[in-house]
């Protein structure tokens, strides 16, 4: 039982940290596009500014979680995808510097060079945490002692590509839609009408992700035994509906927590079809490692049960108060710290 709640938690971890970090991801890859001038590449940056260390939390707190729950998958996961985790590091390393470090110096080579590592380091990471999950949610080739027989190379297979671009897009079309909440004049019309052709691309990419899952992984399994799980898929989809609606009546907020409810419903869509198994061996069935196998001891579930219990709360009322209190419209030179 103890291995369930933490397997959910774990889920729940991951599903915060997309919504999170996703949208600060998805307006650092738009910036090129959609900022004309320095006063709207300040803006870019300030709209996630006060947010991107504490939505990293998360992705730190999901790693953790890994480590400490189930620290044979841990071993696994983070060995076998150490090129592609080490490149997510890196990316998400250099963009924070770019944050602080695109002041410092006054010239405009300068600060080009730092727009552009943000750019490309705010892509990098949805690129590679979709190649990352759809390749989890499609298995591994784990021999008996759990080794990864892939590469880097390997898992950039069409649907661990498909999943990447779908990220991609996903991510975007959330930091599109926190541009217009967190901008004004012709950045935030800009960043509306991108939202709405993203929106589109999202919704073939998806359903192309979908159709891909269904004929090549078991992802599918848990629904069909108990159908009443597809409540998750519906909610993605009223979710993705609900951000087109909203965002056509110029309702931003309403549109970007649409968007939220997609990312988060995709996440636990994935998460749900996995179990038990956390990661599948393509190679031998009986060679998965699932939330009874890579488990912690049933004491250390229940400290850190207890630990999450009174911290987690409080970290999602920190991030909700940072959310109400710096998310006012970015208008004028004054508003810009970075």
């Amino acid at each position: 039982m103890l291995e369930t709640i933490w397997f959910l938690l774990w889920g729940v971890l991951w599903a915060v940290y997309f919504v999170l970090d996703g949208f600060d991801l998805g307006a650092g890859t738009l910036m090129p596009f959609l900022a004309k001038d320095e006063f709207d590449k300040r803006s870019v940056y300030n709209a996630g500014g006060p947010f991107w260390d504490g939505n990293e939390v998360w992705l730190l707190s999901a790693g953790g979680v890994t480590f400490a729950a189930f620290p044979l998958a841990y071993a696994t996961m983070f060995s076998g995808l150490y090129s592609a985790l080490m490149l997510l590091l890196f990316a998400l390393i250099v963009r924070g510097v770019s944050f602080e470090f695109r002041g410092k110096v006054e010239s405009q080579t300068w600060r080009s060079v730092w727009d552009g590592c943000h750019s490309v380091c705010s892509f990098l990471p949805a690129l590679l945490l979709g190649v990352a999950f759809a390749n989890l949610f499609h298995g591994l080739p784990l021999d008996e002692q759990h080794v990864n027989q892939w590469g880097l190379i390997d898992l950039l297979n069409p649907y661990g590509l498909l999943g990447g671009v779908f990220f991609v897009c996903m991510f975007a079309l959330h930091g599109a839609l926190w541009l217009a909440i967190r901008t004004t004049g012709g950045l935030r019309d800009r960043a509306a009408a991108a939202a709405g052709k993203l929106w589109l691309a999202v919704l073939v990419l998806v359903l192309a992700f979908l159709a891909y899952t269904w004929g090549h992984t078991q992802l599918f399994g848990n629904y069909l035994k108990n159908p009443h799980l597809f409540l998750i898929l519906i909610a993605a989809v009223a979710g993705l509906l609900a951000s087109r609606y909203f965002l056509a009546g110029r309702s931003y907020w309403k549109a970007w927590a649409g968007s939220a409810a997609f990312i988060a419903c995709v996440a636990l869509f994935g998460v749900v079809g996995l179990y038990p198994a956390i990661l599948i061996s393509t190679l031998n069935p009986a060679w998965s490692l699932t939330v009874s196998n890579a488990s912690s001891t049933p004491l250390t579930l229940k400290i850190m049960l207890g630990v999450a219990l009174v911290f987690v709360p409080l970290v999602i009322i920190y991030q909700a108060w940072a959310i109400k209190t710096f998310s006012h419209p970015i208008e004028h030179e004054g508003d810009l710290e970075y």
